[in-house]
């Protein structure tokens, strides 16, 4: 059961984009939609928006259900950034913790 561990461990400290800084540049800001007009369409709070733009707030599976639907997206496409975000943060903030993980395969081989 051995799974590729370059993606844990790529080094890449580069940041991604939070999706409602793709949501402010990409979407609100070129076609001229408000926050609150949006928050209108969706059936959510302006507030809700805000945190999501501001990146405040992760998208929810219910947030990127509607903005694919808003914007002919797909719930993927929202879902992705979001992922890609929290993966980043988790690595940054917990570093250090993961670090101390022992492999399992290695304690195996330490006690043969």
């Amino acid at each position: 059961m051995k799974k590729n561990r370059e993606n844990q461990d790529s080094g890449n400290d580069r940041r991604p984009r939070h999706p409602g800084e793709v949501l402010k540049s990409v979407y609100l800001e070129p076609l001229g939609i408000t926050q609150q007009d949006l928050a209108d369409h969706l059936g959510i709070t302006r507030v809700r928006i805000n945190e999501v733009v501001l990146g405040k707030r992760a998208i929810t599976h219910d947030t990127a259900i509607r903005l694919a639907r808003f914007f002919d997206t797909t719930v993927e496409y929202w879902l992705g950034m979001q992922s890609d975000i929290s993966l980043w943060e988790a690595k940054k903030n917990n570093e250090e913790e993961y670090r101390k993980i022992i492999p399992f395969k290695d304690i195996i081989k330490n006690k043969q």
